[in-house]
């Protein structure tokens, strides 16, 4: 049982705008499940994000030209993974281990780099809607919330003795993006509507009232941390199968106003109303597809998107968005004592904020966070499987490309989907989950020459499988991490014991699990003092000093590894037995369950995370890799196995409470685990706070910060479902 949504980060966007200065008050009064500030986003980290799981929208929230950057969950870099990108690298396992068992970790480290492949692809943005917008003078009485009861966002303002509001949704029955302007003096809406992108792109008048903008994405972008590439971004691509087709277009749905249109965007004249769509599709045709030889019709996607929504009202459109998302969103509420009378809900966000970090009790903010989470994943998951940053990214190398980092915080994002009852929106990632078994077992077959199917720590819209690293250049403490598939499988397995569904479990979850279990019964190997343990094996993402003050990364049977064999090989046996089939290879699984590398108690008392006990360099890391096995895993609990309990707290103290966001929301649940919900409580207080506009500290040891380091810490810490990796 998961007490908090982790991998969601909400406190990110609650704590995304300082305090402003300005005291004007809203005209009405702010709806009590909304995050609401007095003044706009001044960067693209403290916009709100809009979506319905495939359409996605930052809004920003300015007066005279607003801009709401856009994306569209399938456009990645990118095409289908290679069968064999490494020839030759299974060689290299015999000289791995060899060098391990005679305690050469330097000398494994070196020949691991061996096992490695190409990096993963990285999401895309797709575009910005420019809004400008003549007004008569400065903006007051300012006014910009998100509304977590109907997913909808409002921006408000007066300018000139004229009030203007924007609402703005993204619609999953009608697949579009609605903005809905409006003035309360007749003729006084002036804006342009223009449309704008990163990518190349050809701008086209396709009617008297619609702009279509169409690109492609790049057939590749190299990780933003990597620095020798001296063309990270490429849209040539000679075998002509990379880079995805996108079709976005402008449509004016309605107006009471003049309309003109060019290639510079859509003019708007004399209007006091307008109604804007935005709708948009790519070629992506599967994982396995070439996204531009083999990829699907873009336009006539998008035609048949208009075609359906065209002749609706537009108040049928924004009624049925939000029946679709009260249908989930309704299911689950949150009432802590005191959130009923709370007075300070009518405070901005931050200004709330800013009060509960210095002490102020707030239940209902920590209502309103639980109830984000949930609205983030409802918005991020309803097609693809929500990615580092949901589906919201600005840039074309994104930091950590923005895909699914799963030594960790993909698994995170999804701790919530079951218990807050939103069992529906784990689908994407079980989809997800069978598309990288499918490169997974080539990956398997040519790095490790074993069965069954492997994922190392990254992978992407493409299932790449493969340990990352560009053939040798990564480095092994993250790259070389083989359990990253296993860790998955939990999933599978936690879907079924929600929903029950054996037909499910027969077709989808079992065949996954038992491959995967196929693949560590081949990758184990006997130690010296016949145990089973993985060989090579990391923690991510820490290092060990070994006696001789060597300092070390790659080594046999860490605890985590250990304990996500035994947490899947118990998962397999379990879910076997429902279906009443496999005797044999049950009992197989059972008997090496009984061989495995056991845990370890170290001298300080602590949970030991290395074959040895190895003290750590860095004994405070933001990664407790170890206690897998007490959260989200099973093996330690204080009421069957109070002594490892113990350790795990004490591992938990010499850690301490710090951390970025993610490694503090899972301490949050650790705690929970071992019974201190008074623990447990202090960092979830500590999690809400404000940042400034450059962003979050970092705990020491964190990994590398790309170029542009003012932005990219805060947009790790920002509108990122998981906060970062690693």
């Amino acid at each position: 049982m998961h007490i908090i949504q982790t991998g969601i980060l909400t406190a990110a966007l609650l704590a995304s705008v300082v305090v402003s200065k300005a005291q004007t008050r809203p005209s009405t009064t702010p709806p009590a499940n909304a995050l609401w500030y007095r003044q706009p986003a001044r960067n693209w980290n403290e916009a709100l994000p809009i979506g319905n799981g495939r359409l996605g929208a930052m809004i920003f929230g300015r007066a005279s030209t607003e801009l709401i950057q856009l994306n569209e969950a399938t456009l990645w870099s990118g095409g289908p993974v290679s069968n064999d990108p490494t020839p030759g690298a299974a060689n290299a396992l015999a000289d791995v281990r060899a060098a391990l068992f005679r305690q050469d970790y330097t000398e494994a480290a070196k020949q691991v780099r061996r096992i490695q492949g190409v990096y993963t692809e990285a999401y895309q943005p797709l575009g910005d809607l420019l809004l400008r917008q003549k007004l008569a003078g400065d903006s007051s009485a300012y006014y910009r919330d998100l509304n977590v009861g109907t997913a909808t966002a409002t921006t408000r303002f007066t300018s000139g003795g004229v009030t203007y509001t924007r609402e703005l949704f993204v619609s999953a029955p009608d697949q579009v993006i609605v903005v809905r302007l409006r003035a309360d003096r007749k003729g006084a809406l002036d804006l342009t509507a223009a449309l704008r992108s990163v990518h190349p792109v050809r701008k086209t008048v396709t009617g008297p009232m619609e702009l279509a903008m169409r690109g492609k994405s790049p057939a590749k972008a190299v990780p933003n941390y990597v620095d020798y590439d001296k063309k990270p971004v490429r849209y040539d691509d000679s075998t002509g199968c990379n880079g995805t087709r996108f079709d976005l277009r402008l449509r004016i749905r309605s107006t009471d106003g003049q309309v003109t249109a060019d290639t510079a965007g859509l003019h708007i004249r004399n209007a006091s109303e307008a109604v804007l769509y935005l709708v948009a599709a790519t070629s992506f045709n599967g994982f396995d597809k070439c996204p531009d030889r083999d990829g699907r019709d873009e336009q006539a996607l998008v035609d048949a998107y208009l075609k359906q929504v065209l002749p609706k009202p537009i108040e049928a459109v924004r009624q049925a968005h939000i029946r679709d998302y009260q249908s989930y969103a309704n299911r689950v509420s949150l009432t802590l004592n005191g959130s009923a009378t709370s007075t300070v809900a009518q405070l901005p966000t931050d200004e709330r904020l800013k009060r509960y970090a210095q002490g102020d009790s707030d239940p209902m903010l920590e209502s309103l966070y639980f109830q984000y989470d949930r609205y983030l994943l409802i918005s991020s998951s309803r097609s693809t499987a929500a990615n580092l940053q949901g589906i919201w990214n600005p840039m074309v190398r994104p930091p950590w490309s923005s895909n699914y980092t799963i030594n960790i915080n993909t698994e995170m994002n999804y701790w919530p989907a079951e218990v807050t009852n939103l069992s529906e929106l784990h689908r994407p990632l079980i989809d997800l989950i069978g598309s990288v078994a499918a490169t997974g077992r080539n990956t398997a077959r040519t790095f490790y020459g074993a069965g069954g199917w492997v994922a190392h720590h990254n992978t992407d819209i493409w299932g790449t499988s493969n340990p990352v690293g560009d053939r040798g250049k990564g480095d092994p403490n993250w790259a070389n991490w083989a359990m990253g598939g296993n860790w998955l499988c939990q999933h599978l397995w936690e879907h079924y014991q929600f929903t029950g569904d054996k037909t499910y479990l027969r077709t989808v979850a079992y065949p996954l699990m038992k491959e995967a279990a196929q693949f560590c019964v081949d990758f184990l190997v006997e130690s010296p003092e016949g145990r089973l343990v993985t060989a090579p094996s990391t923690s991510p993402e820490n290092i060990f000093i070994t006696e001789n003050g060597q300092k070390e990364a790659v080594s046999v049977a860490t605890t985590m590894d250990m304990g996500i064999i035994w947490d899947l090989f118990s998962n397999v046996e379990q879910a076997a037995l429902q279906l009443n089939t496999d005797a044999d290879f049950r009992q197989m699984l059972a008997q090496k369950k009984q061989k495995l590398f056991p845990l370890q108690i170290g001298k300080a008392g602590d949970l030991q995370e290395w074959y040895h006990d190895w003290p750590a360099e860095d004994p405070q890391h933001r990664h407790v890799s170890h206690l897998f096995v007490l959260h989200p895993g099973r093996e330690i609990s204080p009421l069957t196995t109070p002594n490892y309990a113990d350790a795990a707290r004490k591992t938990l103290e010499i850690r301490g409470d710090g951390g970025t966001g993610w490694s503090k929301a899972w301490k949050i649940n650790f705690w929970a685990r071992l019974h201190d919900g008074n623990h447990a409580y202090k960092l979830l207080r500590e999690l809400l706070r404000l940042t400034g506009v450059e962003g979050t500290e970092y705990a020491k040891g964190a990994a590398p910060i790309p170029t542009c380091c003012a932005r990219t810490r805060r947009f790790r810490s920002m509108v990122i479902l998981e906060d970062c990796p690693g």
